[in-house]
């Protein structure tokens, strides 16, 4: 019997305890609850779906996949570049920080579990994640997929925190986010080069103004 172990590699880098430290950062929803722009489930389905359409799916998939397929043709200078460009998009301190932060984490995991594989140093989050999961042979619609469930997760866990939101309804938005994250995936396959950028001006704001908030539960 042949054994495929990819999924359980994908289950063990979506996970929400690989200790990276994506529960240190809300990426602008502390902000956000503050300033009462999110305040119950319905608005935090909406803030996280928004954000989801104008930043995830448009920027942080379409580039993962990039990142993918070209570490696995060993194309060095172009995963420099797509690297560059993701962190270069990160319209906030914050946000450039929490990339970092979690690129450096997963890459520090990863040369302790997978010594043979190379990540580049620096690496954002995303292109770290690409190199484990080429490396373990995941299929890069299955690796979106992942990469953007644990997004999703983390920015629910975070409004169960703030809002704050039961458990059962932040399952519930989970839930109704899967399809969404679905299409995203898929479509993040087709986008062409020009398609690809950051839409989400309220994060930025939120993420500004998160940086100088008095009170905070995450960091900035």
């Amino acid at each position: 019997m042949s054994l495929h172990p990819q999924l359980l590699h994908l289950l063990h880098l979506a996970s929400p305890a690989l200790p990276i430290g994506a529960f240190h950062f809300s990426q602008g929803l502390e902000h956000a609850v503050e300033a009462g722009w999110v305040r119950d489930e319905v608005t935090t389905l909406e803030w996280i779906s928004g954000l989801a359409q104008g930043a995830l799916a448009t920027l942080d998939l379409p580039v993962l996949a990039r990142l993918y397929q070209t570490q696995q043709h060993a194309q060095e200078e172009e995963v420099l570049r797509w690297d560059a460009l993701l962190i270069a998009s990160r319209e906030t301190r914050e946000l450039r920080a929490e990339d970092r932060h979690m690129g450096a984490a997963l890459r520090k995991i990863l040369l302790e579990i997978a010594p043979e594989l190379r990540v580049p140093g620096h690496a954002s989050y995303a292109a770290a994640f690409a190199a484990a999961c080429g490396h373990w042979q995941v299929p890069l619609q299955d690796a979106l997929q992942a990469y953007a469930w644990a997004w999703s997760e983390n920015q629910v866990l975070a409004a169960v925190k703030l809002v704050p939101l039961g458990q059962t309804a932040g399952q519930r938005v989970l839930n109704a986010l899967i399809p969404r994250l679905a299409e995203m995936a898929t479509r993040a396959t087709h986008m062409t080069d020009d398609q690809i950028g950051y839409c989400s001006v309220m994060q930025s704001m939120a993420s500004a103004r998160h940086e100088r908030q008095y009170t905070r539960l995450f960091r900035s």
